[in-house]
């Protein structure tokens, strides 16, 4: 099974997450750091979803359990 392009490696008491490694690139990002690159289209499996007033990023849905972000 291929590891997942980029992990979820902090997250608030709340459970958001806010930290995020790119599992290839071996770049970190903050949240907000993220949402502008999937905005830029630089990761098509991820989208942006508005979760109380914030931008967060999701992967894309698909069949798989073991590749969502955590």
């Amino acid at each position: 099974m291929a590891r997942k392009k980029v992990s979820t490696i902090s997250e608030s008491s709340t459970g958001r997450n806010t930290m995020f490694h790119d599992n290839y690139s071996g770049a970190n990002m903050t949240r907000s750091q993220f949402v502008n690159q999937i905005e830029k289209g630089n990761y098509s499996n991820y989208h942006i979803r508005v979760i109380n007033d914030i931008k967060t990023p999701v992967s894309n849905p698909d069949p798989h359990r073991d590749n969502n972000l955590g």
